[in-house]
């Protein structure tokens, strides 16, 4: 049973899948051939039940980051010492002193000033969207979800209006590189193979403006994020790093989250009135939502010592990758998790992840995600597909690449 292919993905969740290895083999090896021109890798445990996932992102001493990074694919070994700069493929105590620096400058506080211009933001894209439609339709994602992550995050980073295109350019990149339809082909290494979008290689324009922009900052400070950043004494590496990380994560958390909220009310007629109809809970919905279409789809650990999960021998040195789709599903956690239930409480999805590394732009994103469906209740009709979405190649990223919605009608 296959959870790898990044293919796969491209087609659905597969929730059939991740319920038969949850009942049979909650730990299960996953063979990593070759796929779409990038190179086999040894293998990895699976891991899809909720309860040793959540054990899997708590236990940072038994499962590292550190040791092998995050993502499923192996780093080249030249590339590790470089990928272990940013906190999200480092493991305490390093990584709490880089949480801490960038918790000063992501305050809630800072973000919760954001709010108005989040709203006036979700207000216009929808209206332009509605004028702009073609045959009462249009594609959110170009015409509304992609801008909409883009502008309130170079907003809360600081990023000047002309230069905001780039962070979209770059987050493509790095996020859609096993997608040939949504990213440029990554250019071929000496041996033929091609190079991890992530390496430093093919980093250095982003590093470069990441300079840039905290130099410029230092001498024209405002009230946002890399104005904090530059300030608190970061080696150059470090904030080269968290620019990668804030770019690339905090773009396309909302950017996937966003449509698949807005896909699954389209599927769900039901709930979207019991939303319209002020029954459910903004807040509720939003965690469900996210529960049902969790922007990332595995992450990466890499066992330290030998161990035991769910009764499975796992050695040093074993990938062992958590799958937030299927932990969200987990049938010992969720009543009926195949509804989409949007006043379900408690709602302890994995969606933001867990322990040491959960994310940091939780609450950015939930506001934006908050405020996006409340202007779409206040102001457009119920959500309706008016063509076919197109989902990410990715085993990764949870992206939607395409959604075609109605976008003409009475509010409601």
């Amino acid at each position: 049973m296959d959870v790898f292919d990044p293919r796969i993905y491209a087609a659905g969740i597969p929730y059939d899948t991740y319920r038969l290895l949850r009942e049979r083999h909650p730990v299960t090896w996953q063979e990593e051939p070759e796929v779409l021109g990038w190179p086999a890798g040894p293998g990895f445990w699976a891991v899809t039940r909720h309860a040793d996932v959540v054990r899997v992102l708590r236990d940072h001493t038994t499962y590292s980051s550190w040791l092998g990074a995050t993502q499923i694919r192996d780093p080249d070994p030249a590339d590790l010492p470089f990928l272990r700069r940013t906190m999200l493929n480092q493991d305490p105590p390093g990584h709490g002193r880089l949480r801490r620096l960038i918790s000063r400058a992501f305050t809630p506080a800072r973000v919760d000033a954001f709010a108005g211009r989040v709203r006036e933001r979700a207000r216009t894209l929808l209206a332009d969207a509605r004028a702009k439609a073609e045959d009462g339709a249009t594609d959110l994602v170009a015409a509304v979800t992609d801008e909409y992550a883009l502008l309130n995050l170079t907003d809360l980073l600081g990023v000047p209006a002309a230069d905001r295109r780039l962070l979209l350019e770059w987050t493509v990149r790095v996020i859609g590189y096993q997608d040939p339809e949504d990213a440029p082909a990554p250019p071929l290494g000496p041996d033929g193979t091609p190079l991890n979008p992530r390496s430093p290689a093919l980093l250095g324009e982003m590093f470069s403006y990441a300079r840039e922009l905290a130099a410029h900052k230092r001498n024209h400070p405002g009230d946002d994020v890399m104005t904090a950043l530059a300030e608190a004494g970061l080696d150059p590496a470090e904030l080269e790093m968290f620019f990668f990380l804030l770019t690339v994560a905090g773009n396309d958390t909302v950017r996937g989250a966003a449509p698949g909220g807005l896909l699954a009310l389209a599927r769900d007629p039901d709930a979207y009135r019991l939303l319209a109809g002020g029954r459910a809970a903004m807040h509720t919905a939003v965690d469900e939502l996210l529960r049902v279409h969790p922007p990332v789809l595995s992450f990466r650990r890499t066992a330290a010592v030998d161990t035991e999960l769910a009764g499975q021998p796992v050695r040093a040195g074993d990938k062992v990758v958590v799958f937030h789709a299927s932990a969200n599903h987990d049938e010992r956690v969720f009543t009926d998790p195949g509804r989409l239930d949007l006043r379900r409480t408690p709602n302890p999805h994995v969606s933001f992840g867990d322990g040491p590394h959960v994310c940091l732009g939780a609450h950015f994103a939930r506001l934006q995600l908050r405020v996006l469906y409340e202007e779409w209740r206040a102001a457009m009709p119920a959500p309706e597909l008016a063509g076919r979405p197109r989902r990410l190649v990715s085993n990764f990223i949870n992206g939607i690449t395409r959604l075609p919605l109605r976008v003409s009608g009475p509010a409601g």
